[in-house]
C-alpha cells in the first residue's frame, strides 16, 4: 500500500550545491537541507575539508556531505575505498550533519561490506544511499539490504533519467520501504512537476540541484586552451545555484 505524506506535513526539499553561494542561496530559498559536493558536473565528488567549514559557518540548515572519490562507476578499488573511509572520517570531523555515498559490486548488487563498514564509520550521522542505487540490478533486495545495514535515506530517479518519468517505480520503492529507509526523489524536479511528483509517489522528500549558468567575469580569455572537459555552455561559464528555481519548487509544495 502507498504510503501518502499527510496533507499538513512539510515535504523535505534537499539542495544539491558545491558552494558556499549556492548552500546560502539554497537555504534563502526555503531549502531544508543542503548535499554539499564538489564536481556537480559529474554527479557530485566529495567536497573539500575547507568548503565544508566554510558552508557550516555560512548557513544553518543541516548539510549532509557527498563522499564519491570519482565519477564514472560504483565500482571501488581498494585504493579509493581507502580514500572514502579518509574522508568520512574527516567530514564528520568537520561538522557534517550527515553522510550521502554508494558503492556497488561487479555484478549490480550493494556492496555489502563497503556500505557497512561507511555505517561503521558514520557512527551516529545518518546516510544516504545516492543514485548508485538507480544501477543496481535488484532495486527491491537492495531496499531490504540498505534497511537491514542501517542505512536511513536513499535518493532514486526510480531508475529512469527523470524522477518525473520513474515515478510509477518510486511509487513501488516507498510502499516497499515502509518506514525505512526513507525514499527520496530526485533528478529532473522542477516547480511544475514537484506537487504532482509526490502525490504519484508517495514520497516526503525531494531533490534537486537547482542548476543554472553565470558568464565568468573575466574579461582577458584565451581560447582553445581548456582546462578540462567544458561545462555545457562552454569554458568561461560557471554552473550556479537557482535560488529562484528552489524558491518555486518549495512554493509549489505548499
Amino acid at each position: 500500500m502507498l504510503r501518502m505524506p499527510e496533507a499538513n506535513a512539510r515535504i523535505v526539499v534537499e539542495v544539491a550545491v558545491d558552494s558556499v553561494a549556492g548552500a546560502a542561496a539554497a537555504e534563502a530559498a526555503g531549502a531544508t537541507r543542503i548535499e554539499l559536493c564538489s564536481g556537480l558536473l559529474e554527479g557530485g565528488l566529495t567536497p573539500s575539508s575547507g568548503l565544508l567549514h566554510a558552508v557550516r559557518d555560512a548557513i544553518k540548515i543541516p548539510v549532509f556531505a557527498m563522499v564519491r572519490p570519482r565519477g564514472g562507476d560504483f565500482l571501488y578499488d581498494d585504493d579509493e575505498f581507502d580514500v572514502m573511509q579518509r574522508d568520512v572520517r574527516q567530514l564528520r570531523a568537520g561538522g557534517a550533519d550527515g553522510i550521502v555515498t554508494g558503492a556497488l559490486t561487479a555484478d549490480g548488487q550493494l556492496d555489502d561490506a563497503r556500505l557497512g563498514r561507511l555505517r561503521d564509520l558514520t557512527a551516529e550521522l545518518p546516510i544516504t544511499c545516492h543514485r548508485a542505487f538507480d544501477l543496481c540490478a535488484d532495486p527491491l533486495a537492495a531496499l531490504t539490504r540498505l534497511r537491514q545495514l542501517g542505512i536511513e535515506r536513499v535518493l532514486t530517479s526510480g531508475q529512469s533519467a527523470a524522477a518525473p518519468s520513474g515515478a510509477e517505480q518510486i511509487a513501488t520503492f516507498v510502499a516497499a520501504a515502509g518506514e525505512a529507509p526513507i525514499v527520496m526523489a530526485g533528478a529532473g524536479v522542477r516547480a511544475d512537476n514537484a506537487a504532482e511528483l509526490v502525490t504519484r509517489t508517495g514520497c516526503s522528500e525531494l531533490h534537486l540541484s537547482a542548476t543554472t549558468w553565470r558568464e565568468s567575469a573575466m574579461t582577458f580569455r584565451r581560447d582553445n586552451v581548456p582546462m578540462g572537459i567544458p561545462p555545457p555552455p562552454g569554458e568561461y561559464a560557471i554552473r550556479v545555484t537557482d535560488g529562484d528555481m528552489v524558491a518555486r519548487v518549495v512554493a509549489a509544495l505548499r
